[in-house]
C-alpha cells in the first residue's frame, strides 16, 4: 500500500500563518475522520494517509518523509507568488538560507534523498495569508481560500490514486 503524508506547517497563533492546520483539519472532515479541536491535538490517521502539523520544517523530518511514497507540504505565503492558492511539484534542491530556522520543502526533500537514498513524490500547497497578527483565527480573506485549497489537495490525492485504496 502506498503511504501518503500531508504535512502542514506554520504558526497557528499568528492568524493566517496557521492556514495549514485549518486545511488539514478540513481534509480530515472530508475523509470522514474525527477532526482535532486544536493544533495541539493529534490528527487522526487513516489507512490512506498520515497527517502531521509542525511550527516549521526541520532537517530531522527527512527521516520521517523517507517512509512515504507521496508527501504534500501545506503552508501559507505572503503574496510573493501570483496565485492565491497554488499547488506545485517539489523537486529536490538544497537551498541555502540566511536564516538558520528556515528550511524549504525542496531542501528537506534534498536532505531525504541524500541521507536515505529515496525521494518521495512531493508537492507544495501554498495559500495566501493576509494577516499575521496574534490570533488563532484566520482572516476572512484566507478563510475563503480554504475550500479551493482543499479541492486542489483532493485532486492531487486522486491523481495519485491515494483515495482509491
Amino acid at each position: 500500500m502506498k503511504k501518503t503524508l500531508i504535512i502542514g506547517y506554520g504558526n497557528p497563533d499568528r492568524e493566517d500563518d496557521g492556514v495549514a492546520w485549518h486545511i488539514l483539519r478540513a481534509l480530515t472532515v472530508r475523509l470522514g475522520l474525527p477532526a482535532p479541536d486544536s493544533y495541539e491535538d493529534e490528527f487522526p490517521q487513516s489507512p490512506q494517509m498520515d497527517f502531521a502539523f509542525h511550527l516549521q520544517l526541520t532537517p530531522e523530518m527527512a527521516e520521517d518523509i523517507s517512509a512515504y511514497d507521496h508527501v504534500c507540504f501545506v503552508d501559507a505565503h505572503t503574496g510573493n507568488i501570483p496565485e492565491e492558492v497554488r499547488l506545485i511539484d517539489v523537486v529536490s534542491d538544497f537551498q541555502r538560507s540566511p536564516f538558520t530556522h528556515h528550511l524549504t520543502p525542496q531542501s528537506l526533500l534534498s536532505i531525504c534523498e541524500t541521507l536515505h537514498q529515496v525521494k518521495p513524490d512531493a508537492a507544495l500547497l501554498s495559500v495566501r495569508g493576509y494577516q499575521f497578527l496574534f490570533s488563532r483565527n484566520l482572516s476572512e480573506q484566507t478563510q475563503s481560500l480554504v475550500p479551493e485549497a482543499l479541492e486542489q489537495i483532493w485532486e492531487w490525492l486522486n491523481a495519485r490514486d491515494v483515495l482509491k485504496q
